[in-house]
C-alpha cells in the first residue's frame, strides 16, 4: 500500500487531504505541522510520497522550500507533491527546481489530488 506523509501547518488542511487520500485507499502514515517536523518524519517513516505545503511559519530556521531541499538531499528519489495557493508561483518554481515532482492548489479538488498522487508515483516507478 502507498504511504503518504501530509505536511501542512493548518490541521484542517491536513484533515481534508487525509480524507481525500483515505477515501481512495491510500495510507496516511503521518502528518507534520511544520518544515522541521516534515524532515524528521520523512527520515523516520520513509513514505512513498509527501504532500508539502510550502507556505508555513518558519521553525528552526527551516521553511517549506528548505524542507524540500533537505528531504531531497536525504533521499534524491523522494516524491514531493507541493501544496500551495494561487499566487505563489515563485515558491512553486523554487520547490520544483529543488526536486518536487508536481503541485496542487488549495482549495483542493479531490480528483486533482488523486490524479497528481498517481502521476507522481507512476513517474517515479522507473527510477
Amino acid at each position: 500500500m502507498v504511504k503518504v506523509l501530509i505536511v501542512d501547518d493548518a490541521i484542517f488542511m491536513r484533515q481534508m487531504l487525509a480524507k481525500i487520500l483515505k477515501d481512495e485507499g491510500i495510507e496516511v502514515c503521518g502528518e507534520a505541522a511544520n518544515a522541521f517536523e516534515a524532515v524528521e518524519k520523512y527520515k523516520l517513516l520513509k513514505p512513498d510520497l509527501v504532500t508539502m505545503d510550502i507556505v508555513m511559519p518558519m521553525m528552526e530556521k527551516l521553511d517549506g522550500i528548505g524542507a524540500v531541499k533537505e528531504i531531497m538531499d536525504f533521499d534524491p528519489k523522494a516524491n514531493l507533491l507541493i501544496v500551495s495557493v494561487m499566487g505563489q508561483e515563485n515558491l512553486i518554481n523554487k520547490a520544483m527546481e529543488a526536486g518536487a515532482k508536481d503541485f496542487i492548489f488549495k482549495p483542493f479538488k479531490p480528483g486533482r489530488v488523486i490524479q497528481a498522487v498517481r502521476d507522481v508515483l507512476k513517474n517515479s516507478e522507473g527510477r
